[in-house]
């Protein structure tokens, strides 16, 4: 369905371009006094926001929030995927102000945030009346992706600039958090009236776009990290807007987990609040099928055999899907692998290739593949598990994001979208903030105890019921359901659990490296960028990073 959507708009621009007349007198120019005035006008000045937010989040953005925790590990292979250590850096809270991501992800946030403001400035110069009603949504959907980029840079960065205006004529100061909560929450509650309410008729035309429901579980996510950004808990608020959401009814659960996230998700997934779409050939920045995917295993999934085996989870991690009747354990690639039709998936390796302590004939063997659960370092590079077949598949892989048949060779782009905001979030959002003291509440003639809304999720996926739950549970519960999709840093962050070391066996020193996590408080947020502070010396650092 997405890629109707996207081949229609491709099919129009080529046709409005396809003209070979060159002399044809200019009649008329879009200018200030006459653009944009129908809602196809707005929209098109709007598409440069959704460019930006796809560019980054599944990649940069996600190893900020993933690689930082239990959920996801790219270790080096014999020298192989170390990238100057920015992965361990990662892993070990070691990060710093000149880290690649620490700078390219600043650099994205602001850049969407500095499209949105030239973009409301564009509308409010529109000849249109303010009270528009084109014109006031068009302005409710810019200022409600503003605010998304301003939370994923508040979430990150904690203390930053608010910058409101284009151009901007001064050269903007650090705010303090709270105060950067407070213009996000008075920005969405300021807009919301404005914005769309998801129906049936409308699924299509309001996905990868802000709705209403996009408003309350932004939201949502500022009330339930609120004690960690101002100080204060929220947590009433946050039933409230998750109750919002819920007594809508434009949401439901999908039959079926998988479909959530397979390369040809879109309009039709129920539960989705807010995605980002994206597409192998049209729409690039999402690589799961890249990274997640045991790469050896291309010829049983269709897909190119020039992938990557960086990316797995760490072992603790994954012995969380430990619920019986669960499908969301399926989603893992662990232990010996099979062909679809239960033949072993096999290898004609070389002995030595297979395991680089093997001393005998370098003949050739034929292997069948296995995905071990243990990774263990050499000890002999920081960070670092060994470059032979036995290494480079230590390491549950992942197919969460089912691999996409139409990733290319050149590209390697997958065209799976990614789920901000979804239901299955929401209920476990509510679920958590009861169990933090708020009562429980009746939405839809059902009182939603946190028990009942957790063994929603579980039934969904076939796992055996929960009889009881408490926090620790609860944030279980949110690893197997919300896993890689860019919660987990914030979820451990309000636990208390950002801290947890996950340490790797045979991770010992070697020159130049000392291996362990950083457990300062401080590494809860990240640095400002030097380049930003060296353009910018209103800027205040962070604590911890002078």
């Amino acid at each position: 369905m997405k890629r109707i959507l996207v081949y229609s708009i491709l099919s129009a621009t080529l046709l409005a371009a396809s003209c070979t007349k060159l002399d044809v007198k200019v009649e008329s120019q879009y200018i200030s006094s006459n653009f944009p005035t129908t809602a196809a006008d707005y929209a098109a000045v709007i598409g440069p926001i959704y460019s930006q937010l796809s560019s980054k989040y599944a990649i940069e953005y996600f190893r900020m929030q993933e690689l930082s925790t239990d959920e996801a590990i790219i270790p080096g292979r014999d020298g192989n995927y170390d990238d100057n250590g920015q992965y361990r850096q990662h892993h070990n809270h070691t990060y710093t102000k000149d880290h690649i991501n620490v700078k390219e992800v600043w650099e994205w946030g602001f850049g969407g945030i500095n499209t949105c403001n030239r973009i409301i400035k564009i509308f409010n110069q529109a000849p249109t009346p303010a009270n528009d009603p084109t014109k006031m949504a068009a302005l409710a959907e810019v200022k409600a992706m503003r605010s998304l980029f301003y939370y994923f840079m508040m979430d990150l960065y904690g203390n930053i600039p608010i910058v409101d205006s284009f151009p901007v004529s001064d050269l903007p100061g650090t705010k303090p958090r709270k105060d950067v909560f407070t213009f996000i929450e008075k920005e969405v509650k300021g807009v919301l009236n404005n914005l769309p309410v998801k129906t049936s008729a409308n699924a299509t035309a309001t996905y990868g776009h802000p709705t209403r429901g996009m408003a309350f579980a932004l939201l949502a996510k500022l009330y339930m990290n609120a004690e960690a950004y101002t100080g204060t808990p929220r947590y009433t608020e946050a039933v409230a807007m998750c109750d919002s959401i819920i007594a809508s009814k434009a949401y439901d659960l999908d039959a079926s987990y998988a479909a959530v996230f397979a390369p040809d998700n879109g309009p039709q997934i129920k539960e989705s609040i807010f995605a980002i779409p994206y597409d192998a050939l049209l729409i690039p920045g999402q690589q799961f099928t890249r990274h997640g995917f045991m790469a050896y295993l291309y010829p049983k999934y269709g897909v190119p055999s020039n992938l990557s085996i960086s990316m797995s989870t760490t072992p603790n991690f994954y012995d969380k899907f430990n619920l019986g009747g669960d499908e969301r354990n399926a989603t893992w690639l662990i232990g010996k692998q099979y062909n679809f039709d239960g033949t072993p998936f096999t290898i004609t390796i070389k002995k030595r290739d297979l395991d680089a302590s093997y001393t005998g004939n370098n003949t050739d063997t034929v292997w069948q593949l296995e995905i071990t659960k243990d990774i263990k370092m050499t000890g002999k590079k920081a960070f670092d598990v060994g470059n032979d077949f036995l290494a480079r598949c230590m390491g549950v892989r992942s197919i969460k994001y089912y691999p996409d048949k139409a990733t290319t060779a050149a590209t390697r782009m997958s065209g799976n979208d990614m789920q901000v905001f979804r239901l299955g979030d929401i209920y476990l959002m509510k679920a958590e903030a009861i169990l933090r003291g708020v009562p429980a509440t009746t939405v839809n003639g059902e009182l939603q105890s946190a028990l009942m809304l957790v063994n929603k999720i579980r039934s969904r996926v076939k796992a055996t019921p929960a009889s009881s739950i408490d926090l620790d549970g609860l944030l279980d519960e949110r690893g197997r359901e919300l896993y890689w999709e860019n919660w987990r840093r914030n979820d451990l962050v309000r636990f208390g659990k950002y801290e947890t070391e996950y340490p790797i066996p045979g991770d010992a020193p070697v020159p130049g490296y000392t291996p362990g996590m950083d457990k300062s408080s401080d590494r809860k947020i990240f640095p400002i960028p030097t380049s930003e502070m060296k353009l910018n010396p209103k800027l205040s650092q962070n604590p911890g990073y002078n």
